[in-house]
């Protein structure tokens, strides 16, 4: 049986878990509690050193701490349905695509949450050692988040997904972004139809839908 490391609701565990259910790989889970800071303490630093969730602990032992190497594992030991891409082609738009959304979306909010939240004080990155907070970097990622989804909403002009004709990993990583902006104060709106029907589409899988 697989094992996930998690924290209900967070992005980054939320990833590793919506495709362990496009999978329908069997799998459980143990939630370490980021609000208590059970992922820096030693017990869990010696299961993964860099104290970060999403976590995957294979049957055979091997732990996989990245959301990128989850889903290669994933994406190898389960192969359907894929999530990928298929083609040459189609693996090289869903990789752009997802490295897209990380970089301009989600990484956006991370340093806009990371870097103007008073309870991250000192935490402004993940990891095992501490980082101050820059401000300038919490109003760039807000500056950033809105071109992005600007960005977003051009490419979902008469498209159901963000990269091929099929869901992939790239649409993991547009729906978990899109939720995670609320908590930097950023929501959809009248200037994003495409995103609200493909949002509202989304959530019509058991992936998205579970916490």
């Amino acid at each position: 049986m697989l094992t996930l490391y998690d924290f209900p609701r967070a992005p980054s565990p939320r990833r590793a878990l919506m495709v362990l259910i496009e999978k329908g790989a069997p799998f459980e889970r143990v939630t370490i509690d980021l609000m208590s800071g059970e992922h820096l303490g030693d017990a869990y630093r010696a299961i993964v050193p860099t104290c970060t969730v999403p976590a995957l602990k294979l049957e055979d032992g091997t732990v996989l701490s990245e959301n990128d190497g989850i889903a290669a594992y994933l994406e190898a030991a389960f192969p359907e349905p894929p999530l990928m891409g298929v083609t040459p082609a189609e693996k090289g738009e869903v990789a752009m695509w997802k490295a897209r959304v990380e970089y301009e979306g989600l990484m956006a909010v991370a340093d806009a949450l990371r870097n103007a939240n008073p309870a991250m004080k000192d935490r402004a990155l993940t990891g095992p050692k501490n980082f101050g907070q820059i401000p300038e970097l919490a109003e760039r990622g807000a500056a950033r988040l809105k071109v992005f989804f600007e960005t977003l909403e051009a490419r979902l002009e008469g498209r159901a997904f963000v990269a091929t004709d099929r869901f992939t990993v790239a649409d993991i990583v547009a729906v978990t972004t899109i939720d995670f902006a609320k908590v930097v104060g950023e929501r959809l709106g009248e200037a994003h139809p495409n995103l609200n029907r493909y949002r509202e589409a989304m959530g019509e899988r058991a992936s998205v839908q579970a916490e």
